[in-house]
C-alpha cells in the first residue's frame, strides 16, 4: 500500500462507522477502549449498544486470530459518555504491519474519541506484583519499536500529528489520580498499582529467563506483546490515554516463581478479575463526567475523512492527467535531450 492508501484506510473505516452511527441514531464516541487478552467482557459496561463486525468495516482484517479476542467494535454508552470499544486487537506476531496494529487507535481519532482507555494482560516483572493486581502504566519501553517496528514509521500524516511527537509526555498524571481514586471508591486498592512502566516486546514466544532480568534491571513492571503501538498512535494523534495492565502470571527469573507462562494461565487470572475491570472503567467514565474532566480536554480537530480519496473515474494507471503530471520533469529534459542529440545525429547522416 501507498502512503495515501494507509492514511485513507483509517478515514474509510472511520466514515463507514460514523454512516452506521448515524442511520442507528447513536451518538459519536468521546472514549475509546481497546480490550486485551480475555478482557473483551469491558463492552458489557456499554449500554444502548450497535455491534459491527471487523469484517463489515472497510479496511479491517475480518477476525482477530488469538483466542480471547473477539472480532467486533461495540458502540454504547459508558455511565452516559458515548464510548466505543474494541473486542480484540490486532497483534503483530500475527504477521499484521505496524499500521494495522495501530488501525484502532486511528480510527478512534477519526471518529472525534478523546480519552482512549487501553487494557491489556501482562506479565509480572516487578517482584511486589501478584497475579490479578491491575497497574495504572505511566510510561513504557519498547525495545521493538526503538529498532523500527513502530507504527510512525514512514510518511508521517500531517493530520493526525507532527513528524517527531514527543512521547515523554504520553502520560497524564491527573488521569492516573482518577484512576486511583476510582479504584478506592470500589474498595480495590489493595491490588492496584499505580505508576507502572509496561515493556512490549513482539512475542508470540514468551520472555526467557535472561530477557525478563534485563527488563526489570531497567526498570520495567509488566511485560506484554500489544499495547505500545496503540498509545504511540493514540498520543501522536493528540488522544489523552490510560492503560490499566492486569498481572495474570508472574516472569520466570531464576525458576522459583512458578511455572512457565501458557495463555491458558492468562485467560484463567483474567476470569478472576473481569467484573472487577469492568466496574473499574464505569467509575473512571462517571468520575471524568461528573468533575467535568473529559469536557475539559482538548477539542481536538477533525479530520478531513475523504482527504486521501481516490477520485472516480481517474485511476492512476489509465489517467492521462494523472501519468503526465506523475513523470519527475528530470526525465522530460533526459528524453528531450535524448531526441535533439538523436536528430543532430540524423542530420550529420
Amino acid at each position: 500500500m501507498t502512503s495515501e492508501e494507509i492514511f485513507q484506510s483509517y478515514r474509510s473505516a472511520a466514515s463507514h462507522l460514523l454512516t452506521v452511527l448515524e442511520s442507528k441514531g447513536v451518538p459519536s464516541p468521546q472514549i475509546g477502549i481497546i480490550c486485551g487478552s480475555g478482557l473483551s467482557e469491558l463492552s458489557k459496561t456499554l449500554t444502548s449498544t450497535v455491534t459491527v463486525k471487523y469484517g463489515d468495516i472497510p479496511g479491517f482484517p475480518s477476525e482477530t486470530g488469538v483466542v480471547g479476542h473477539k472480532g467486533e467494535v461495540v458502540f454504547g454508552l459508558l455511565d452516559g459518555t458515548p464510548a466505543m470499544c474494541f473486542r480484540g486487537r490486532f497483534h503483530s506476531y500475527e504477521g499484521y504491519d505496524m499500521n494495522t496494529v495501530a488501525l484502532p487507535a486511528r480510527v478512534m481519532r477519526c471518529m472525534g474519541v478523546k480519552l482512549m482507555i487501553v487494557t491489556n494482560a501482562a506479565g509480572g516483572i516487578n517482584r511486589d506484583y501478584n497475579v490479578g493486581d491491575i497497574v495504572s502504566v505511566q510510561d513504557y519501553f519498547a525495545l521493538p519499536m526503538l529498532a523500527g517496528k513502530n507504527p510512525l514509521v514512514g510518511h508521517n500524516d500531517p493530520e493526525l500529528g507532527p513528524r517527531f511527537p514527543p512521547t515523554s509526555n504520553a502520560f497524564d498524571n491527573s488521569l492516573q489520580e482518577i484512576v486511583m481514586s476510582s479504584a478506592k471508591k470500589l474498595d480495590m486498592s489493595s491490588f492496584m498499582r499505580e505508576n507502572g512502566t509496561y515493556c512490549f516486546v513482539s512475542g508470540p514466544m514468551y520472555e526467557s529467563k535472561a530477557e525478563c532480568k534485563f527488563l526489570r534491571q531497567i526498570g520495567g513492571d509488566c511485560v506484554g506483546m500489544s499495547t505500545v503501538p496503540e498509545i504511540v498512535a493514540a498520543h501522536h494523534s493528540g488522544m489523552k490515554v490510560i492503560c490499566l495492565s492486569l498481572i495474570t502470571n508472574k516472569v520466570v527469573v531464576d525458576g522459583t516463581e512458578g511455572p512457565p507462562a501458557s495463555h491458558e494461565e492468562v485467560l484463567e487470572a483474567v476470569n478472576m478479575r473481569s467484573l472487577q475491570m469492568q466496574g473499574l472503567v464505569t467509575e473512571i467514565a462517571k468520575a471524568m463526567k461528573e468533575n467535568g474532566t473529559l469536557d475539559n480536554m482538548e477539542q481536538l480537530s477533525s479530520i478531513d475523512l475523504k482527504r486521501y480519496e481516490k477520485k472516480k473515474g481517474c485511476k492512476t494507471c489509465m489517467c492521462p492527467y494523472t501519468l503526465v503530471t506523475s513523470i519527475p520533469f528530470h526525465c522530460y529534459l533526459m528524453g528531450f535531450s535524448a531526441m535533439a542529440v538523436g536528430a543532430l545525429l540524423a542530420k550529420k547522416r
